[in-house]
């Protein structure tokens, strides 16, 4: 059965966003964004760059992990003002909302229903993995459904801002079991949990 991966970029105080909710990797973004954090995503995660990253950087691997991306309304609302309607046309492109009644890319799949029940679906079908990208509001939502986290910590401390999962999220602590970890020379690590 297919797994639901939360793969995100946090800081050590367990931040995704600043407070505002805006692309931290984007032009006027905090993140930071080294050559050996783009060179371990393009030979470990090339799915998971967006199409502009991959197009930029030469990029045509199919990737290995994931074929399905999941997205909350807000998330894929940054890309949109920034002009990208699909920013993974490489991967089946699902966007959760209950107030978003079309989008303007025909690939992208608008889910308004209960995504629980939407991931349950997913995970049932043949495939690979499936791709939480964001937003916290979503990952809370789907807290219960999450199998791995992958959490790409970076030596960074913000005070305030997005976090994790919202504080939406159920109250129900779990364990983890570090399966995987890389260092970079740039002071992050990838950390892959599963549940």
């Amino acid at each position: 059965m297919r797994k639901l991966v939360y793969s995100i970029a946090s800081t050590l105080d367990g931040f995704i966003a600043g407070p505002d909710g805006a692309d931290p990797t984007g032009p006027d973004g905090f993140w930071p964004i080294t050559p050996d954090y783009i060179q371990h995503m393009v030979a470990t995660y090339p799915e998971t760059l967006p199409a502009g990253a991959r197009e930029a950087l030469g990029v045509t691997a199919e990737g290995t992990h994931f074929d399905t991306v999941l997205e909350g309304r807000k998330s894929y609302e940054i890309g949109l003002a920034a002009g990208v309607p699909d920013a993974y046309p490489h991967l089946r492109h699902l966007v959760f909302s209950a107030t978003l009644t079309e989008v303007p890319a025909p690939a992208v799949e608008l889910v308004a229903g209960d995504p629980a029940a939407k991931v349950r679906e997913l995970k049932r079908e043949d495939g690979k993995d499936i791709w939480l990208v964001g937003g916290a509001q979503l990952a809370g939502a789907l807290y219960s459904e999450i199998d791995r986290l992958i959490i790409k910590l970076s030596p960074l401390t913000i005070g305030n801002g997005i976090p994790l999962f919202s504080r939406d999220a159920a109250f129900d602590p779990r364990g983890w079991r570090l399966t995987d970890h890389t260092a970079l020379e740039n002071g992050a690590f990838f950390l892959t949990y599963d549940r």
